[in-house]
Parts: C-alpha cells; sequence; structure tokens
C-alpha cells in the first residue's frame, strides 16, 4: 500500500494515514498535555507527517498545544487547521462565520497560537449559510498569495458546493466523515474528489472510536466524552451497531491483526486518493493505527464486509 501521496492541488505530501488532534484537547474525555505532546513527537519518528487540527477544538487550545509540540520542527510536518465555527470564551459554540474580514481575523489568531508563518492547509470547516462560497474562497484565494496559507480545503462540503469553490480557486482537500458506518460520501463526494483531484481526508475512520470495539455500552465513556450526547451512542445504538464490529472482528482474528487495522485499512482500500486521520492521545494506539498501512484486504475479505455489515447505521451522525 501506497505510503505517502499528493495533496490535491499543492506540492505537499503526506502520509495516507495522519493524526486528528482533537481529543488532544476537548470532547473524548480526560487528556493529558503531556502525553499528547510525546504522541506528537512519536509520529514525526514514525514517519507521520499529517496533522489535523481547528481554530475551535479546546477554543484555540489545541492550535496553542501542537504549536508548543512542533515549535522548531514545521519543515517535517503539513499542518492542517480550520476555522468558521465561533466559541465564546467559556467554550460556547456562537454559530458559523465566513465574512471576509473573520477569515483573515481567524488565520491571524491560528499562526499566532501555532508560532508559524504559514499555514500548510487551510480548510473551511463549515459553510456559513449567509456568506456565498465564492466570497469565501476568493479570500482564502488571497492568503495564498499573500503566503499565509499554503492550500486551501473544504469540511463536509456537497458537490455543488465544492465544484463552485474549485472554481474560484484549485480546492486541495476535501474533508468528511468516512469509516465503515458512514458511506455517504461514496454517493457523490468521493467521485467528484477524484474527477477534480481533490485529495479526501477521512476523518473518524474509526467510527469515533467504535469501530475498534472497545466500546461496547454507555459505561465504556467518560463523563463529559461528548459521544454521550451523540445518536449513535445511545444503548439502542450501541447494541444495533454493534453488528459492524462483529464483521471487523471476524477478519481480524483471521489475520491476526487488531480490528482498528482492518477498520482503516478498509477505508485507504477504497481508492488511493484516500488519507485518513483516526485521532488518538496515546502512542500504542498511534502504533497499531500506522500498522494499517500494510494490510491489505482481499477481494473476498472486503466481499465478505460488503455481505455482512449491517445496510444502515442506527443514529444520525450529529
Amino acid at each position: 500500500m501506497k505510503i505517502r501521496t499528493n495533496l490535491g492541488h499543492s506540492s505537499l505530501e503526506v502520509n495516507r494515514l495522519g493524526l486528528g488532534c482533537m481529543g488532544m484537547s476537548e470532547f473524548y474525555g480526560s487528556f493529558n498535555e503531556e502525553e499528547s505532546i510525546r504522541t506528537l513527537h512519536k509520529a514525526i519518528e514514525l514517519g507521520v507527517n499529517h496533522f489535523d487540527t481547528a481554530d475551535m477544538y479546546g477554543s484555540g487550545a489545541n492550535e496553542g498545544l501542537l504549536g508548543k509540540a512542533f515549535k522548531g520542527r514545521w519543515d517535517e510536518l503539513v499542518l492542517a487547521t480550520k476555522f468558521a465555527i465561533m466559541r465564546g470564551p467559556n467554550g460556547e459554540f456562537l454559530g458559523l462565520n465566513g465574512k471576509p474580514e473573520y477569515i483573515r481575523e481567524a488565520c491571524e489568531n491560528s499562526l499566532r497560537r501555532l508560532g508559524t508563518d504559514s499555514i500548510d492547509l487551510y480548510y473551511m470547516h463549515r459553510q456559513d449559510p449567509k456568506v456565498e462560497i465564492e466570497e469565501i474562497v476568493g479570500t482564502m484565494a488571497d492568503l495564498v498569495k499573500e503566503g499565509k496559507v499554503k492550500a486551501i480545503g473544504l469540511s463536509e462540503a456537497d458537490p455543488g458546493i465544492i465544484r463552485r469553490a474549485h472554481a474560484v480557486h484549485p480546492i486541495s482537500a476535501l474533508q468528511t466523515e468516512y469509516s465503515l458506518w458512514s458511506r455517504d460520501p461514496e454517493k457523490e463526494i468521493l467521485d467528484v474528489c477524484q474527477e477534480l483531484g481533490i485529495t479526501f481526508v477521512a476523518y473518524s475512520p474509526l467510527g469515533r472510536g467504535f469501530l475498534t470495539g472497545a466500546i461496547k455500552s454507555r459505561a465504556d465513556l467518560e463523563k463529559g466524552d461528548f459521544r454521550l450526547s451523540n445518536p449513535r451512542f445511545t444503548d439502542e445504538a450501541i447494541n444495533e451497531n454493534l453488528k459492524f464490529v462483529d464483521v471487523i472482528e471476524d477478519i481480524a482474528e483471521s489475520k491476526g491483526v487488531s480490528k482498528a487495522q482492518v477498520a482503516l485499512a478498509w477505508v485507504l482500500g477504497r481508492n488511493d486518493d484516500i488519507t485518513a486521520i483516526p485521532g488518538t492521545r496515546k502512542i500504542h494506539r498511534l502504533e497499531e493505527n500506522l500498522g494499517a498501512l500494510n494490510l491489505d484486504l482481499s477481494a473476498e475479505e472486503l466481499k465478505t464486509i460488503e455481505q455482512n455489515s449491517p445496510s444502515e447505521t442506527m443514529g444520525e451522525r450529529y
């Protein structure tokens, strides 16, 4: 399996398995800064060069964490961050903002927190419905011209928006949720990305940890974990969705690998233009995930997964 790939319409080259850093500052229960920094440093040591954050993760704290961890090492990695989702001083969500002046302000704040003079990949996290995509991408394109951003991307955008955005400035990456239990991108998004030469970045490729088999009930989640309020993590949904884990487990046991590795290999095997950014705070999970790069699923195994997986996932994604 190919280890690295060019990032869409840019000269950036990324490892096909990057690292999503959101959980190092918020959302998935307790976290420890020292442990997170050790994991980030180990990731670089193991060849990972693609790290994903956003200005809203920890209300800026996640960017600050990466700025601390990567100080003096920016030439070793490709850093992606995002704008548009506003947070208040106490972490409250304040809606979306895609106005040009806000984008510029957000970019400057991200550069400051990260401690760098240029963002490798800058995403529109979600589109502000009050601002046309042409105006948003036009502002992002100006940031590229000014050298503050090297490449631009979109997150959770539909095919029409992707095409309109790409007509203004080449879109290098499209990020959305994709895994065995979140397959909506297969309807149109993956084809559009391949047609336009856009790298598809799969976030939550392990189903927010569910496909690893580590979550058998709500009792497995810490107090404060946002998954406790997620529709796919009700007692009823967990019991039903464990059918996905059963399918993965059978393949994993037969190959002597982990369920996480099977789930990741399935995502990466969909086409060569997909990269994935599973999140973890722990070095042993990082090492386990990277093992998926050496795992090839046979045509028969892929057929087994397809035939035995549930046709629908219980619960909406959010």
